[in-house]
Formats: C-alpha cells, sequence, structure tokens
C-alpha cells in the first residue's frame, strides 16, 4: 500500500505538471500533502516535514546556485565563453573539430546551467558551421552533448549536487567519478553518433543566421577564460586530490580542504571572475553588479523546483515510506544502482525535467545508500544517468533544441532523443564499472 500510494502520487505529479500545465513547485507542494496525508501522517507533521524539506534542501544549496548563476552571467557577458571557442577550433583545425567543441562545451557547461549554456553556444555552433561549410548537426552534437552530461552528472549543477548533499556524497569525488564517465559518454553521443545522421538535414531560424560575436579586442584573452571559467573545478578537484594523498595531519590540509569546500570555490571564482572579466576588461563594477544581479533572477524558479522535490523527498522519510521500500529491498540481489536509474528513467520519462526526475528518485532511493551500502557518490551518477534518459516532448530541453535547429519533431527524436539516450545508457555503464573498483 505505501509504494501504491508513492506511484499515484507520481501519477498526480505528472498530470498536473505535463497535462495540467500547474506550476512544477506548487505540483510538489500539492502532492507532498496528498502523499504524506495519505500514509497517514497527521496534518501539522506533514506542514513540518514539508517545511524542513525545504529548508535543508535549499540551506547549502542557495549560496551554490546563486554563485553559479552569478559566474555564468560573467563568462557569457565578458566573452569568454565565445574565447574558448573560437580559440580551441583554431587550435584543433578544421579535421578535429568536433572534439574542440567537446572541449568548448565541457569548459563553458561547468559553470552555467543547462539552458544558459545552451543559448550561450548556440550562436557559435551556428557561426562555425557557416564559415567552415560543415553539417550543423555535425557541429552542434558534440557541444550539446557535453553541455547536456555537465547539466545531468557533475556539480555545481542544481541537479547533482543537491542529491549528493541529499545522500552526504563527498562533491569532489562525485566530480572526479562524473568527470571519468562523462567521457565516453560524451564521445559516442557526440562526435560518433553525429556522424551516423548525415541525412538529417537542421537549418537554423532566419533570426539565428547571423548572430553577433564579439571582436578580439571586446573579450579577454583565452588563458584566463578558461582558467576563471574552470576554477570552481580546480579547487574543488584539488581538495579530493590532496586528501587522497596528503597524510590527514597535513598542516596544509585544512587550507586546501577550506578553498576547496564548493561554496568558497565557487565565491572565489565569482570574486576571480568580477576582476578578470570584468575590471581587468575596462568594465565598471556598477555594471557588473547589474549583470550579477540579473543572473539571479534566471534560477528562482529552478531553486523552487529544487525545493519542492526536498519537500516531497522529507515527506517519503518521515511517513516511513523511504524506510518501508530499504526494508523490502534489503538482502536483495538487485543492484542498488540500476534501481536508481531505472526509477529516474521512468520519472524522467513521465515528468521530462531532469532535475525532478532526479531530486525525485533521490527522495526515493534515499534509503538504500545505508541499507545496501551502495556507494553514495555512485548513486549521484546512477540517479543523473537515468535523469537523462529518453528525452521526449514534455521536456524542455527537447523543444530548445528542436527550434534552434528547425527541426521536425520526428527528426528530434532521432537525434536530440537518441543522444540523451546514449548518454544515459553510457553513464549507467560507467557506474557500474567504476562500481567494481570503488
Amino acid at each position: 500500500m505505501p509504494l501504491l500510494i508513492v506511484v499515484l502520487g507520481l501519477i498526480l505529479l505528472f498530470l498536473l505538471i505535463a497535462k495540467f500545465k500547474l506550476n512544477v513547485f506548487v505540483s510538489f507542494i500539492i502532492v507532498s500533502l496528498g502523499v504524506g496525508i495519505a500514509e497517514g501522517m497527521e496534518l501539522d507533521k506533514v506542514i513540518v516535514s514539508i517545511q524542513n524539506g525545504i529548508g535543508n534542501t535549499l540551506g547549502f544549496l542557495v549560496m551554490i546556485l546563486g554563485l553559479g548563476a552569478m559566474l555564468g552571467k560573467l563568462v557569457a557577458d565578458s566573452g569568454a565563453a565565445q574565447q574558448i571557442t573560437t580559440k580551441l577550433v583554431d587550435k584543433f583545425g578544421i579535421k578535429n573539430i568536433q572534439w574542440a567543441l567537446v572541449l568548448t562545451g565541457f569548459i563553458v557547461g561547468i559553470p552555467m546551467f543547462y539552458s544558459v549554456g545552451f543559448v550561450i553556444v548556440i550562436p557559435l555552433i551556428f557561426t562555425i558551421a557557416a564559415s567552415t561549410g560543415l553539417p550543423l548537426l555535425y557541429v552542434g552534437l558534440p557541444m550539446i552533448a557535453s553541455l547536456s552530461v555537465t547539466h545531468g552528472f557533475l556539480p555545481p549543477h542544481p541537479a547533482p549536487t543537491a542529491i549528493a548533499t541529499m545522500f552526504n556524497a563527498d562533491i569532489g569525488k562525485t566530480l572526479l567519478y562524473g568527470t571519468i564517465i562523462a567521457i565516453p559518454a560524451i564521445t559516442l553521443a557526440g562526435p560518433f553518433f553525429s556522424r551516423t545522421i548525415k541525412n538529417i538535414e537542421a537549418t537554423p531560424i532566419k533570426e539565428f543566421v547571423n548572430p553577433t560575436v564579439l571582436k578580439e579586442d571586446e573579450m579577454p584573452g583565452v588563458n584566463v577564460s578558461i582558467f576563471t571559467a574552470l576554477l570552481p573545478v580546480i579547487l574543488i578537484m584539488l581538495a579530493t586530490v590532496a586528501q587522497l594523498f596528503l597524510p590527514k595531519d597535513a598542516a596544509v590540509l585544512p587550507i586546501i580542504n577550506f578553498f576547496g569546500n564548493p561554496v568558497i570555490a565557487m565565491l572565489v571564482s565569482v570574486l576571480t571572475a568580477i576582476y578578470t572579466l570584468g575590471l581587468a576588461q575596462g568594465k565598471k563594477m556598477n555594471d557588473l553588479m547589474v549583470s550579477v544581479g540579473n543572473s539571479i533572477s534566471g534560477i528562482t524558479m529552478v531553486l523552487l523546483i529544487i525545493a519542492g522535490a526536498g519537500a516531497l523527498k522529507e515527506v517519503l522519510v518521515d511517513s516511513g515510506v523511504s524506510q518501508y521500500l530499504a526494508d523490502m529491498l534489503k538482502g536483495s540481489s538487485f543492484s542498488p544502482l540500476i534501481l536508481a536509474w531505472l526509477v529516474a528513467t521512468v520519472i524522467r520519462v513521465c515528468i521530462g525535467s531532469a532535475t525532478v526526475a532526479g531530486l525525485t528518485t533521490a527522495g526515493i532511493v534515499l534509503p538504500m545508500v545505508g541499507a545496501n551500502g551502495a556507494n553514495p557518490e555512485l548513486m549521484v551518477l546512477a540517479i543523473g544517468s537515468g535523469s537523462l534518459m529518453l528525452s521526449h516532448v514534455n521536456d524542455g530541453g527537447f523543444w530548445l533544441f528542436k527550434e534552434y535547429f528547425n527541426l521536425s519533431i520526428k527528426d528530434t527524436l532521432k537525434t536530440w532523443t537518441v543522444m540523451e539516450t546514449t548518454v544515459g545508457v553510457m553513464g549507467l555503464i560507467g557506474v557500474m564499472v567504476l562500481s567494481m573498483f570503488i
């Protein structure tokens, strides 16, 4: 009965979001109330559970996502993203242009939300395709695949960071393992897959045929651009490596760990970007702060969606559903990593949003980390992989890709959906391989 209530709750969530077009945050609150009451929780305790779920989820993430939005805005507005792309293409040459775009998408995708990164790189994709004469999808898919993987797998993006927080997973290890898994996933879903769809022709709509690009003297240098965009990753990874190789009593370790803390790493990166991508380029502090302030408005709904998912997670825990599932699966030979991936895949197909799918799944399978001894970092990545599976017409990313590349729904399913599914399957394979060594 407890699982039936959860299933009915998820169906209701799907109907509210997909059919009735109700706001995702409001839908989560309604479903959280319904599931809690149906599971027999007292009315006042349901409210407290929802409040705690929202507070516990956002307490850490507000700083990470807020600072991440600021960094992404500075990278975009300064022309650093454009600089990274053009220089890497020049360096790699036409023959290896896809690998240049893969690397660009990865670098640009780290500090930016998917939708922001997509809008930033799409004019660059159109420009490169026009200047080289290469097919648009051949040029675009490798970069889009990189953006998608960073969105689903890697902190400091919303879903993986939130899930890592729920599971008490180490952010640095999640980033390290996620990067290892990301390489083959991007390679297959990007450069290799794009070579198999030569018969599908994408033509950008006229508004994007001649995108505006900055001149060389209007952009920061390529080294500064790459360093600033990747600084959070550098600091977090440095702390992770230091913990692995330095003695625990090393005097420098607390300092390295301090700067490797995701919040501090993002803060240092934003302050660095204000100088390297702003003040050093002759921009005024007032203008930079207006830009930084505007960046926050773009993540408001993302924060509310995550808060809503956190509320449902807390209700599932407090009502005993999560523990019921954990007890039911105790002693099961079925891998918790595969189960987490399957649950995320089902919710992704029903709901559409990768973020919603990932966070909802985390609430359902959370007790399995303790009950089954599953590695928390790999659980984060398994859920992230499942959350990217089988994107179709109920996913905003599907329509973003379709409209910008001016494709039919059929061709979008053949390209975007297959690419996302390839990433999801490769992610699971990577997780299972890593689980044999970790």
